[in-house]
């Protein structure tokens, strides 16, 4: 069996189908959420300014600690999808690469 075979034969295979469409529903779930966060606070710089103005701790502004939470919130992101790829789709992923090998 060539490699394009065997891709091709994975591709197929309806637990790939639906490991692609969990990954990709999960995918967009957590961009979702962090584009609504963004654009929240690109919201609140356009229409609130008076608010992320306002100091906190001596100069620092609100703005300054809620645009660190969205950085914040990035990495959170990132870490819990690479923790369910690590967890969830790669170990089905090899077990699929394993079946279709021969």
């Amino acid at each position: 069996m060539t490699d394009e075979q065997r891709l091709e034969a994975i591709a197929r295979d309806p637990r790939y189908q639906s490991l692609v469409q969990r990954r990709g529903r999960y995918a967009a779930l957590l961009s979702a959420v962090m584009l609504a966060t963004y654009f929240g606070f690109v919201l609140m710089i356009a229409f609130d300014k008076p608010l992320l103005a306002k100091p906190v701790y001596g100069a620092i502004s609100l703005g300054i600690p809620v645009g660190f939470g969205l950085i914040l919130l990035a990495i959170l992101l990132t870490g819990l999808y690479v923790r369910r790829a690590n967890r969830d789709w790669d170990p089905a992923m090899a077990v699929l690469l394993a079946e279709h090998a021969a």
